[in-house]
């Protein structure tokens, strides 16, 4: 081997171990960039594309001021329009939208644990849910004052003589205390208000109104003596705080799974 050819390789091979050394560093320095990055992420009160999503639903028009209401919602005013629109056009990552249709399965408890992982474990503090919420579960979005008035309990069964899943327990909801099994990041924190703190958004279904008012005219349960269409105004109008109304939840599902929302049944 002569000198030239020494040479050459020896270049070759300083310049090979420079690469690999500025690669390594690279490396490096980029885990320490997402560890840092997902360290501080790993919070429940973003400060990001969620938190504007909930002041912009906080700040949008909800009409609960109807006197009857058809069987079919053919005009945007009719519903929720321009709160639905936010929530199918947010662009955060990571969203998903369950279907929830029984009120004494463990549809809140689910959520949590969804919400959990994915802002302490994944570290997506932008996470979005949303409970496209329909069938009896869609009892749980009326006020006490509905379910008293209709009777509500005897279509939600045995498990719920009122609403408690609209109960706000107290405490407040402290991050730092995410692993506290007795606080609201644990089973105490399976409530609508809280989850809705979290920035869950909870859509109600104007068909399960209509088909809900529908069952309380046949049992007779109807102490005003309402149309179909009155009553079924007055439920939309006693919707709790914060609920987005939408024409219908089985449609609207494949309209926010058309927007990249992740389906949960």
């Amino acid at each position: 081997m002569n000198d030239i050819t020494s040479n050459i390789r020896a270049d070759r091979r300083h310049a090979l171990l420079g690469l690999m050394a500025a690669t390594a560093g690279a490396t490096i320095a980029t885990t320490s960039t997402a560890s840092a990055a997902r360290s501080s992420s790993s919070h429940a009160d973003s400060t990001g594309k969620l938190a504007v999503l909930t002041s912009q639903l906080a700040r949008s028009p909800r009409r609960r001021d109807f006197r009857t209401v058809p069987m079919v919602l053919d005009d945007p005013d009719m519903w929720d329009a321009q709160a639905l629109d936010l929530v199918i056009a947010y662009r955060g990552e990571h969203r998903q939208v369950w279907d929830n249709t029984e009120i004494d399965s463990p549809w809140l408890n689910l959520m949590r644990n969804s919400l959990n992982a994915q802002v302490f474990s994944f570290r997506h503090p932008d996470f979005l849910a949303a409970s496209a919420t329909h069938g009896s579960a869609h009892l749980a979005l009326y006020d006490q004052t509905m379910w008293d008035k209709y009777q509500l309990a005897k279509l939600a069964g045995p498990a719920f003589a009122s609403n408690t899943l609209i109960k706000a327990p107290d405490g407040a909801l402290d991050a730092s205390a995410h692993e506290d099994p007795k606080g609201l990041f644990g089973a105490a924190g399976n409530t609508i208000p809280i989850l809705q703190k979290r920035g869950v958004v909870f859509m109600a279904c104007h068909n399960a109104i209509w088909e809900q008012t529908g069952k309380l005219i046949e049992k007779g349960i109807n102490p005003d003596h309402l149309s179909h269409e009155q009553m079924a105004a007055e439920l939309t109008n006693h919707l709790i705080d914060g609920v987005v109304l939408t024409p219908g939840i089985v449609a609207t599902i494949p309209e926010l799974q058309h927007a990249g929302f992740g389906y949960v049944k």
